[in-house]
Parts: structure tokens; sequence; C-alpha cells
């Protein structure tokens, strides 16, 4: 008797792909969007406007959507990868295991630099050209970094998805 992997319907893998595919799709854009037209807006204001519009954007994306999807970035891709893996396509389990593990590094930077770079601009006070100082210099260079990281994560999900449906080297 041979025992053979359990092979998740091609339906399932697609569901949990489709939606990891949405989930960092969506988180690449939003560092994007401060790459490419947020902080360049953002650069060309007074310290207080600087300040003030970071302070209300980094307030307003604390909220359950938002947290839905920053977290299932992470953990639809690594779903993906495991099921994937147990269901014997290794090629499609790399790609989806990339992704999560770019995604990870995304997180790290997150919270090891950005978000303690929002929570001290949140409580800098009134010296505006000060908080702006010790803010923007590192959170605009990470963030540029999580742009890319994601980005890659996504570019990762296409070939996860094509080869869902693969044989066992597949």
């Amino acid at each position: 008797m041979t025992v053979t992997a359990a092979r998740p319907r091609t339906g399932v893998l697609t569901g949990v792909l489709t939606a990891a595919l949405v989930c960092t799709g969506l988180m690449a854009g939003i560092f994007f969007a401060f790459t490419v037209s947020v902080m360049p807006g953002l650069a060309n204001t007074d310290d207080r406007t600087f300040v003030t519009a970071m302070r209300q954007i980094n307030a307003a994306i604390e909220n359950g959507l938002f947290g839905l999807v920053f977290v299932g970035a992470l953990a639809l891709p690594a779903l993906a990868a495991v099921l994937l893996a147990r269901s014997g396509r290794r090629a499609a389990a790399w790609w989806a295991g990339a992704a999560a593990v770019l995604y990870l590094l995304v997180l790290i930077l997150t919270m090891a630099v950005e978000v303690p770079l929002n929570d001290q601009l949140a409580q800098a006070g009134t010296d505006f050209a000060r908080a702006r100082h010790d803010f923007e210099g590192t959170w605009v260079p990470v963030n540029n970094l999580r742009t890319v990281l994601n980005t890659l994560a996504l570019a990762c999900l296409g070939p996860a998805l094509a080869r869902r449906t693969g044989g066992v080297s597949g």
C-alpha cells in the first residue's frame, strides 16, 4: 500500500493563492503610493504640515480592514506554500514560500523601524522641524525598501498561481 500526499482541490488552492495575490498586491500598492506620491508630495510642504499629515495618515491607517490585508499578505502565501508542499507541488510551493518570506521581511521592517518612528512622531510635541528631521530621513528609505520587497513578493505569487495544478515536480 502506498501513501500519497493529500491533494487539496484546485479550487481551494486557487482561492488561497488568489486571496494571497490580492492582499499582497494591495499592500504593495500602499507602499508604492507612499514611495511615488505621498512622501514626494509631503516633501514639498512645511514642517507643521508634514508632521500633521503623517500623524493623521498613521492614525487613519490603523483600522480593521487594513489589519486584515496587512496580516493576510503574510498568512495567505504561507498557507498556500504549506498546502502546495503537502500536495507535492514543490515548485509552486517554493514560489509561494518566497512570497511569504519576502513579505515577512516587510513586516519586520514595519514593526522594527516604521511603527516606532510613527509612534515617536505622534508623541513629538510641537517642535515640528525636529520631529520631521527625526522621522523623514529614516522612514522614507525604509518605506522604499518595503515597496521593493513587497513588489518582489507579489511577483513570486504569479509563478505559484501558474504552477498550482502541476504534478509532483511542479
